[in-house]
């Protein structure tokens, strides 16, 4: 909280009566969590703090050139409603990557590129199930018409929605 006080203070465009500056409430644009991808549960209980004292914009996930996969920057992206801006892959600036979210979860699953080079052959039958169920995926959007998205109330819990 302090840093970004002293940000506000430092970008300040106005004084007040007593010719000090005032806070620009108008910085910083960004403010980017950077979690380390061995991290695991303890990166949520972190976000959540960090998010509570100072307000997030974004994630970065570093250290994916290891052995680590990174899993816990699914459930921090989606409790806090954050989204994965970059990933590191190495030690130096040039290692930042912009995500992509179809090879990072390639990655998880050990299929692809992302994946390594598994021997079992396991990553390359994961590989071809997924791309089948992309495929499927796609052709059902193709065919959807309106008339099958209308929803109805359905009589589970109050404000669960089914579709027919």
């Amino acid at each position: 909280a302090k840093m970004k006080r002293v940000i506000q203070k430092r970008l300040s465009i106005e004084n007040d009566a007593n010719d000090k500056p005032m806070l620009n409430m108008n910085v910083p644009h960004e403010t980017l969590l950077v979690i380390d991808a061995a991290q695991g549960r303890m990166a949520l209980d972190s976000a959540k703090q960090w998010e509570k004292e100072i307000g997030l914009t974004g994630l970065v996930l570093t250290k994916l050139d290891g052995s680590a996969r990174g899993g816990s920057v699914v459930a921090v992206s989606r409790e806090l409603g954050l989204p994965v801006k970059l990933i590191g892959v190495g030690e130096g600036i040039d290692d930042l990557r912009d995500f992509d979210p179809a090879s990072f979860v390639d990655g998880l699953l050990g299929i692809g590129d992302a994946g390594g080079t598994g021997k079992s052959g396991e990553g390359k039958a994961l590989e071809g199930r997924l791309r089948e169920l992309r495929k499927a995926r796609d052709e059902r959007a193709k065919t959807r018409t309106p008339e099958k998205e209308k929803v109805a109330v359905g009589a589970g819990p109050a404000g669960e929605m089914t579709l027919q």
